[in-house]
């Protein structure tokens, strides 16, 4: 982010605490409509739990959907002039609900006048909004990594792989004792990501972190790039036997039942499905780490970034409430809250948080800097997150070759006409 607009928030920031009166239009009760990720059902209720019991007098109703609603119907809502009042988001842009494309299309309030856009670290502001403004409140630093059964790992006789190589002989010690390393549930369809995102952070990122950019200035493509091995590693993985049976058959929330049963080791899912397995399977162990990519440890990246944000709606009824909400999920209170039972990081950083150790080694990276963004965080339209789910499917289907898949992203991310 430039310094321009960085000291242009800041002021902002700086003008609402000296303002009075500082109130919104459109106020027309006091019920408050929230819509947010099922991943993120644990740790919005210890938000609301809360919010509620400090403000008795507004009554909030929140319902939880999947991605694949939320990107498709909450854009067109929101359109209309209808929608819920405070909703998902996601950071950056690269799908239809993320900030930048709702942002430009004037569909969020702005929200750079409110204190917490002024402690913001540099990259969670970069994925915030556009235009030097700031359109949503970052809930949560995530990553997307293996997450292991401890217990059902070592009851298997292993331990995390730090090579490929080491991931592939532990998917053969997890079959020979009836189970399969990784539970995959390609049939929802934002699950299909996860895995070569992991895969690519290695391949790619790690040696060419600039890779979005490169992209964008036509040096490489996703077809000329170790996305490709990336994703011949991900179907060598599943002709190994890594995966589910059927991954094509399987949701996400059959995945989280296979390894709370036992059933696998494992799962290569958000750091925010701890809190799932952890209500569906209370006292299980869990613990986080890196998928690598690779037989060179030094080579190992996690994707890490803003995970969970949330917007507020420019046709909102209840402007005043969702503020209010607003300001508490950005308060040390709310973050804390937020993190502490997903079991991911503050958005927000402050000095009262406890990392869950679950991810331990998401707080080492994110320190040591061995974290590379959520690839479709950086593209430069919606589609392209939409066309490479499509495209993993259509491989896990056996209709289509690594090299068209790429060759059908590299198309959508070439469309500058696209959002």
């Amino acid at each position: 982010m430039s310094p321009t607009r960085r000291l242009t928030t800041r002021a902002a920031a700086l003008a609402l605490l000296t303002a009075t009166g500082c109130t919104s239009s459109g106020h027309s009760g006091s019920n408050l409509v929230i819509m947010a990720n099922v991943t993120d059902r644990v740790a919005m209720s210890s938000v609301i739990s809360a919010f509620r019991e400090s403000h008795p007098k507004i009554s909030v109703k929140v319902t939880y959907a999947d991605t694949g609603v939320l990107q498709k119907q909450l854009p067109r809502q929101l359109r209309a002039g209808k929608g819920p009042d405070v909703f998902t988001v996601w950071p950056g842009r690269g799908n239809p609900a993320s900030a930048e494309t709702l942002g430009n299309s004037d569909l969020l309030q702005d929200l750079t006048l409110h204190r917490y856009a002024w402690d913001l670290p540099e990259d969670v502001m970069s994925v915030s909004g556009s235009g030097g403004h700031i359109d949503i409140v970052p809930a949560s630093y995530s990553a997307i990594g293996a997450i292991y059964a401890t217990n059902t790992l070592k009851s298997i006789g292993g331990r995390p792989p730090t090579t490929f190589t080491q991931v592939l002989d532990l998917c053969d010690k997890a079959k020979d004792h009836g189970k399969v390393l990784f539970a995959l549930g390609n049939k929802t369809p934002w699950v299909t990501q996860l895995i070569s995102y992991s895969l690519v952070a290695g391949t790619v990122y790690a040696t060419q972190p600039d890779f979005a950019s490169e992209m964008a200035l036509h040096h490489t493509s996703f077809a000329q790039s170790p996305w490709r091995q990336a994703l011949q590693k991900y179907l060598q993985m599943n002709e190994r036997g890594c995966f589910s049976q059927t991954p094509l058959g399987t949701t996400y929330e059959q995945s989280l039942d296979q390894v709370a049963s036992g059933k696998a080791v494992g799962v290569v899912q958000v750091a925010s499905a701890l809190a799932e397995l952890r209500s569906a399977a209370p006292g299980i162990n869990l613990s986080m780490r890196a998928l690598p990519a690779s037989d060179d440890p030094e080579q190992t990246r996690m994707p890490a970034a803003v995970s969970a944000a949330y917007g507020l709606n420019v046709h909102s009824a209840h402007t005043k409430e969702a503020k209010a909400f607003i300001d508490f999920l950005a308060s040390p209170r709310g973050q804390n809250l937020y993190n502490s039972k997903g079991a991911t990081l503050p958005a927000i950083p402050n000095s009262t948080f406890e990392a869950d150790p679950a991810v331990a080694e998401v707080a080492r990276r994110q320190k040591d800097r061995t974290t590379v963004p959520f690839m479709d965080q950086t593209w430069p339209n919606s589609t392209v997150q939409q066309v490479h789910f499509q495209q993993i499917h259509n491989l896990f289907a056996g209709t289509t070759t690594v090299s068209s898949a790429l060759k059908a992203m590299d198309r959508a991310f070439s469309d500058s006409t696209l959002n």
